[in-house]
């Protein structure tokens, strides 16, 4: 009987796992294919694997995209549209089914349902393009498809990639990492200690990924030559589902752009045509309002004016793998009249956020790739469908402007809007969002340079030109923090009243820590310790003392002080109180003795470029204009960089109008593709500070052409 139990018992556990092998695939919910289409398109690759992509129309270009970029990045590309159909635990586990439950709770999929339709024609075809190119490469590739029944995928699913992502962009993983876990609400956006992990699939990155981007615009007055010139130097990871993807496209319709695009966008998110272009910084408005909800006492009602409405639920099955097998994890999601709601110890809570469930993004990037002068790009971002984000603009005629964009609310004067709400008065709710003459521009000034550094817009154009603080009412929620780089990009520009190619690359790659900004006094507080008998203490001061407060990698202190910066950029970004001084010397102390031996380290030896068999030394630091913010200890002790410097490049119009410009990645164009020669052939010029060109001339590309072919 023993036996005969054993044998059944053993059954039942064959069959539960064999269950859980396979219900996954075969419980989700499939997307019908885009509508049958020929698409006429070529890619060309340059000396560096980019690719250039021509077609007869737009949506053939978007098709080549999606083409392209999977031989390149299937892997993260894969994630990314698992993401928008709530699969992404499936692939990558509980982190991913994080990222699952968010869009449930958002509801991106029912946004796309009920607006998709309404998309004007063009943008539809370009989804659906996009999406055809992704299921080619699939078709053609299936041994790399990780996910059964992933594809295809169709426009609606490109859609929701956007509806999902946006909001993140305004910090909304800082609110859901404290309402997950019953921690205080960050004021103004400031992160909390621990943050609901999203993948990096989100625009915001993982856990722990500090905003970052440089960006500087000069006008003809302030350069030496009489030319205009753009610097895009976003800070974004190295790697996943926000690392930037270079490319440019040509069309018979006139779509002429180059720059860089996110794994899941069908065009590029920055960069210029012939005309005109812009780069992005994180800024961080406070766009996002939390309601405590007064519930009845069985939790299924809350009150609102005096009246009781039900909190709507609803189960959702999250699908997490573990090991070989997916898991199905219910979770209910709720939504009140002010927004999506989450349960914790402390009550229920719901949260509205500038620029939701909107698909207007998704044309509204699109129509910025094809603006031809500033009047049209500026009816592009009038759209307000982009939540958040600075936008810094260069054109061809000598215009320059930086637009702090983001969906600011319309609120009521009377509440603490900074921090929760009382969830049980209409008067708190807000319906609609400042019109975009009501968002803060500083255009054309009359300093002749723009710089953003993710510090607060106010300070953008030197002393005499800035934007004034009381033209804007505090209800917008516009921060006035100042970084490092902030400061020191401010005093480099004042230092230099015409500005040429060679200087602006200068100011760009500075790796200096100004005395006036926040690191500056933290370092200065280091230096004032009294160890107190503490002898790591007193030979971290001595090395420090011998610093020449800056990362260049020539001083005897730079390694020690990367180490240290990093430790104040922790509480200084997310607004925290001060970390002690004291601690933090000690800890960066002790890491360079225990792996090194040694306090007086060269730079380049801790901080490295690795990737593959790659390993490179690296100079800059955390919020320095030469940025190196995050990185991984390695088990050697060196810090492998995975965040800051990313996609630079430099555009330039000269006097007579004509457009050049340049462009450098860490990696290469084919980062997840090892047996490529792309896989990380531009690191050496990154490492040494150097560019490539764009080729973005189709008559320059030409002799640059390695390979063209059609999908």
């Amino acid at each position: 009987m023993l036996k005969r139990l054993g044998i059944g018992l053993l059954a039942v556990v064959l069959i539960v796992a064999l269950g859980l092998a396979i219900w996954e695939p075969l419980t989700a919910e499939a997307s019908p294919p885009p509508p049958p289409r020929q698409y006429d398109v070529a890619i060309a690759r340059d000396r560096f694997g980019v690719p250039h992509i021509f077609g007869t129309t737009d949506a053939d270009v978007a098709h080549g995209i999606g083409y392209a970029h999977a031989e390149d990045d299937f892997a993260t590309l894969q994630e990314v549209l698992a993401m928008t159909r709530g699969r992404l635990g499936a692939i990558t586990g509980e982190t991913g089914a994080a990222t699952d439950y968010v869009l449930h709770l958002l509801g991106a999929r029912d946004t796309v349902a009920r607006d998709y339709a309404s998309q004007p024609a063009d943008v539809r075809a370009l989804l659906d393009g996009y999406a055809a190119g992704l299921n080619l490469y699939a078709e053609r590739h299936p041994d790399q498809v990780k996910l059964r029944r992933l594809f295809p995928v169709n426009g609606e699913d490109v859609a929701t990639g956007f509806v999902l992502r946006s909001p993140f962009f305004v910090g909304l993983e800082n609110v859901l990492g404290a309402l997950a876990n019953g921690d205080d609400l960050p004021r103004e956006m400031a992160l909390p200690d621990a943050p609901l992990d999203a993948p990096n699939v989100t625009p915001a990155g993982p856990r722990a990924i500090e905003g970052g981007s440089n960006a500087w615009a000069v006008a003809p007055r302030r350069s030496t030559d009489g030319a205009t010139r753009l610097v895009s130097n976003s800070h974004q990871p190295w790697r996943g589902g926000v690392a930037w993807y270079e490319l440019s496209v040509h069309s018979r319709e006139g779509w002429d752009f180059t720059g860089a695009t996110f794994p899941g966008a069908p065009y590029p998110l920055l960069g210029h045509n012939r005309n005109l272009g812009w780069t992005n910084t994180v800024n961080r408005p406070d766009v996002i309002d939390v309601y405590k909800l007064a519930m009845d006492d069985g939790g299924e009602r809350y009150r609102l004016d005096g009246q009781w409405r039900p909190l709507e639920a609803r189960r959702v099955w999250l699908r997490v793998r573990v090991g070989p097998f997916v898991l199905p994890v219910p979770r209910m999601v709720y939504r009140s009249v002010h927004g999506p709601a989450m349960r914790n110890d402390a009550g229920t809570f719901a949260f509205r956020y500038g620029g939701a469930d909107q698909l207007r993004m998704v044309e509204q990037y699109y129509r910025l790739t094809k603006a031809q002068d500033f009047d049209q790009w500026q009816r592009a971002m009038a759209m307000q469908g982009i939540p958040g984000t600075n936008f810094i603009y260069a054109d061809r005629t000598g215009n320059i402007g930086l637009f702090y964009n983001a969906g600011f609310p319309v609120r009521r004067p009377g509440f603490d809007y900074a921090g929760v709400l009382p969830g049980d008065t209409s008067r708190a709710l807000w319906t609609g969002m400042v019109p975009w003459r009501g968002v803060p521009k500083n255009v054309n000034p009359a300093s002749g340079y723009i710089i953003n550094a993710n510090h607060t817009p106010f300070v953008a154009a030197g002393p005499s030109s800035e934007m004034r603080r009381g033209d804007y009412s505090p209800l917008l929620g516009i921060e006035e923090d100042m970084t490092n780089r902030g400061v020191r990009s401010i005093e480099l520009m004042e230092a230099d009243t015409a500005i040429s190619q060679a200087e602006l690359e200068a100011i760009k790659f500075d790796s200096a820590v100004s005395r006036a900004s926040w690191a500056g006094k933290w370092f200065e507080a280091m230096l004032a310790l009294d160890p107190k008998g503490d002898a790591t203490v007193k030979a971290a001061q001595d090395v420090l003392r011998r610093w020449d407060w800056n990362y260049d990698g020539k001083g005897p202190a730079d390694a020690l002080a990367t180490l240290v910066l990093r430790e104040g950029n922790r509480w200084h970004y997310p607004r925290k109180d001060r970390a002690d001084p004291r601690d933090a010397l000690r800890s960066s102390a002790e890491h360079l003795m225990e792996h090194f031996g040694r306090l007086d380290v060269p730079l380049g030896q801790l901080l490295r470029l690795r990737q593959g068999k790659v390993d490179l030394p690296l100079d800059g630091g955390p919020d320095v204009l030469r940025a190196m913010a995050l990185w991984d200890v390695d088990e050697d002790g060196r810090l492998a960089v995975r965040h800051g410097d990313s996609f630079i490049q430099f555009v330039e119009w000269t006097r007579d109008g004509r457009v050049r410009s340049k462009s450098i990645n860490p990696f290469g164009a084919a980062t997840t593709r090892p047996q490529s020669p792309h896989h990380v052939d531009q690191a050496p010029l990154f490492v040494a500070k150097r560019f490539k060109p764009t080729w973005f001339d189709p008559a320059e590309l030409r002799p640059n052409i390695v390979r063209a072919y059609r999908p």
